[in-house]
């Protein structure tokens, strides 16, 4: 990555996202878009399938283990911690199967189902912590776990009203409990640490803020999780030696992939998601959440002074995430006009979410605010 006048060299790193040169895109925390590099990744895998069939197989192996570096590497991973999805769903419902048995979960009113319900499903008690203003208080998390939850499992940013939590500091004061974390709405924008922060399983898709595509996601399961529990679902890819063909005895894998990549790699999604993960880290996490909060400050100001209401918590500035709710009378008219003006946001039932990644600019949310604007003076 290069710099202009010492300064970070964005306007290249733009031009990698061709969406950016035919619209406003402010909806990352809904579907990001791929970058150029990331889409050829995931093309040459069909290229070399469609010249020669699978005769690259060991190939696309060591390739998708360089992809598992990276990906570990982003979150602060052993590779072997680290398994391949194709969305947060499969992930969260690794984790679930892992942590069978661990008691009941504390989570938070504002979470997304899947954090929820994979629980629920296995007749989990789970206990929703109420939010104030917007934002869950680590007091009443920690006090609602109490003595009967054995897992604490939250959204890093919560995809409602774009609420961050202190991950660290629940880390820190999670006690025996297992710390799971859905980051979904923060893989790719917000540096992410599994050992500084006590993280005991993650999961994440790929198709949202690491711009890698739908199909595509990852899990986390620390070391000590995988060392003290079994997989519920395998397959003959789990053992150690899958090639030998045996269907009488089986010694199963100890890596986390062994529990998620069950049958033969989905290798487009993995390749894609492992050249996102290296455009990532060539820019840097500490750049990527600079860029994105000083753009989401910038968004929010501009919509306020032209009399929007956001209602997202900015009570304290380090809960600030990249995506702004916004209110709106009538959600539906609104998303489609700023759709028609090729501004591209989240319908919600509040009003509209926008989003800001490392690839928007300035111009982006002048768009928004400019057809915002051209929408208030026209008649209902």
């Amino acid at each position: 990555m290069t710099t202009v006048a010492g300064e970070f060299d964005w306007g290249s790193v733009r031009a990698e996202f061709p969406v950016a040169e035919n619209y406003a895109y402010l909806n990352s925390a809904g579907a990001g878009p791929v970058s150029r590099r990331t889409a050829s990744a995931a093309g040459q895998f069909y290229r070399e399938t469609l010249e020669s069939g699978d005769r690259l197989w060991e190939v696309w192996l060591a390739r998708r283990e360089r992809a598992r570096a990276e990906v570990a590497r982003l979150i602060n991973a052993e590779p072997d911690e680290v398994a391949f999805t194709t969305n947060t769903s499969t992930g969260m419902n690794l984790i679930v199967d892992a942590l069978e048995g661990a008691g009941d979960v504390v989570s938070c009113e504002l979470e997304f189902p899947v954090s929820t319900i994979p629980w629920m499903h296995r007749r989990v008690r789970v206990h929703l912590v109420e939010a104030v203003g917007g934002e869950l208080r680590t007091e009443d998390l920690l006090a609602a776990a109490g003595g009967r939850a054995g897992v604490i499992c939250l959204s890093h940013v919560q995809y409602s009203n774009g609420w961050r939590a202190p991950l660290e500091e629940i880390g820190a004061n999670k006690g025996r409990r297992a710390f799971v974390v859905n980051a979904s709405q923060s893989a790719g924008v917000f540096p992410i640490d599994v050992k500084r922060m006590k993280i005991d399983a993650l999961c994440s898709t790929g198709h949202k803020w690491m711009l890698a595509g739908y199909g595509s996601g990852f899990a986390y399961l620390s070391r000590e999780l995988l060392e003290r529990t079994r997989p519920r679902a395998v397959s003959w890819m789990s053992v150690e030696d899958p090639f030998e063909m045996r269907n009488d005895s089986y010694e199963l894998r100890a890596d986390a992939a062994a529990r998620a990549e069950t049958g033969c790699p989905h290798f487009a999604g993995i390749f894609a998601l492992g050249e996102a993960a290296r455009l990532l880290l060539e820019i840097g996490a500490d750049k990527i959440e600079g860029r994105a909060l000083a753009l989401n400050r910038r968004l929010t100001e501009s919509l306020a002074d032209g009399g929007w209401r956001v209602l997202s918590p900015f009570g304290d500035e380090r809960a600030r995430s990249a995506e702004t709710l916004v209110e709106a009378e009538d959600p539906r008219r609104v998303v489609r006009h700023l759709s028609r003006h090729k501004v591209a946001v989240s319908i919600k039932p509040e009003g509209f979410r926008a989003a800001t990644h490392f690839f928007n600019d300035e111009e982006d949310i002048a768009c928004l605010v400019s057809a915002l604007d051209e929408l208030r003076a026209s008649p209902a």
